[in-house]
């Protein structure tokens, strides 16, 4: 076992986005994760990279267009460096718009997605066409986004950590020696134990089903209908997720709520009725306190870093969250937006 620059404790989402990203500069990176790769919310099965509306504008917004926009180069570099495919594609999204009120909104955001998407990415009212995928709109009117992309969880944690190693970075599952400047970046269980240490609840575990069927769409966008993404992924399957549970008694088990959800996806999509379900799947998903995530310094432990609270927008966030950690862990350049401190969830 080698000397390392920076100990990285997790092996989903954030984990090894920044253990890639440190180690693609240069720095000799030791991953530790306790069970497998991918072992959390990070082994799901949607990744919808979606972007949030674009108005009422915030430094969360900025941060998470910024990740969006580099997200094609940084997992071409991760595909490129690993030899294997992450599932990345940027074919854009289809949404119903159910009323006149709703039509108006999203017209009036057109307008300001040119001027916030920095004419890179594009937020338009279509008629729609009747296709077999289209969600049903009432009004017969759509909007389309060229901004959001789809990522393969699986693929992607998979691709990361062949990358990781590619450069030289060790990745250990199970117990090894921290070296260096430890970022933890543990999910539900890394909240539990940064609360504990700090003596005040900073976030918490939110449940999560979704489900995936066989039904071949690689190159279809994504829908997003009755608060449900839909997401056609590059192996020909569609993942369909996911519900929201505060309260639960399994944190791995499904149930019924699942069955409610893939009935409301038929509903809407009306193409995936006779799609045979392949997996059913539930995990926790960790969010911090202040919803956003959760990056910086640990307070009080001196040469520890934070990076955590990626919740439902993970994979979405994971290339601009990678590359401002990189930057504060090697460099001590802290351009960490105002929100996402550690701070801001005591």
């Amino acid at each position: 076992m080698t000397s390392c620059d920076v100990t990285v404790r997790g092996g989903g989402i954030f984990g090894l986005a920044c253990a890639w990203e440190m180690a693609r500069r240069g720095a000799k990176v030791r991953l530790i994760e306790g069970t497998r790769i991918g072992a959390g919310a990070s082994g799901g099965l949607v990744g919808a990279l979606s972007p949030h509306m674009p108005d009422q504008w915030n430094a969360k917004k900025q941060f998470q267009l910024e990740s969006l926009l580099m997200a094609e180069s940084f997992w071409s570099g991760v595909a490129e460096a690993s030899g294997l495919p992450t599932g990345y594609g940027r074919a854009g999204r289809l949404q119903a718009l159910p009323d006149a009120r709703a039509v108006e909104t999203a017209r009036a955001r057109e307008a300001t997605a040119a001027d916030l998407w920095q004419g890179r990415a594009t937020w338009q009212v279509i008629r729609a066409t009747g296709a077999a995928w289209e969600p049903a709109s009432p009004t017969g009117l759509l909007i389309h986004d060229t901004l959001s992309a789809r990522l393969h969880p699986r693929m992607a944690a998979a691709a990361l950590a062949a990358a990781v190693t590619a450069k030289g970075g060790e990745i250990h599952i199970g117990e090894a020696p921290e070296q260096g400047i430890v970022l933890h970046a543990t999910g539900v269980a890394g909240l539990t134990e940064l609360g504990a240490a700090l003596g005040k609840p900073v976030g918490g575990a939110v449940k999560g089903q979704a489900l995936s069927l066989r039904y071949p769409a690689p190159d279809a966008p994504q829908i997003y209908a009755s608060g449900l993404h839909i997401i056609p992924h590059a192996d020909g399957t569609v993942a369909i997720g996911s519900t929201s549970e505060n309260s639960y008694d399994d944190p791995a088990t499904t149930d019924t709520q699942l069955d409610a959800l893939h009935a409301r996806a038929l509903a809407a999509l009306p193409c995936l009725t006779e799609a045979q379900v392949l997996e059913r799947w539930a995990g926790l998903r960790p969010r911090a306190r202040s919803r956003a995530p959760m990056l910086g310094r640990w307070p009080g432990r001196p040469g520890h870093f934070i990076a955590n609270g990626g919740f439902k927008i993970g994979f979405g966030m994971a290339p601009k969250v990678a590359t401002t950690m990189a930057d504060l862990l090697l460099d001590s350049r802290d351009h960490i937006p105002e929100g996402f401190r550690v701070e801001d969830s005591l």
